[in-house]
């Protein structure tokens, strides 16, 4: 059996807002409407804190290895 790992809460919402705002034809009604659904979510959720606990321990994982 497949194990899955759990989808952090909005984090497609969050995703499309920071794509959004790396795109190179930076839309910005696109990236508010982004940055609504974000939001709701949020509200929604009652989200009180983000964090990149994952990422920065890949990051670090890296550079303790020499792989930067």
């Amino acid at each position: 059996m497949e194990s899955t790992t759990p989808r952090p809460v909005c984090a497609k919402e969050a995703l499309d807002l920071l794509n959004c705002a790396a795109d190179s034809d930076f839309d910005r009604e696109k990236c508010v409407r982004f940055l609504e659904a974000l939001r709701s979510c949020i509200q929604e959720k009652k989200v009180k804190k983000f964090s990149l606990a994952e990422q920065n321990r890949a990051e670090e994982d890296q550079i303790s290895k020499g792989k930067h």
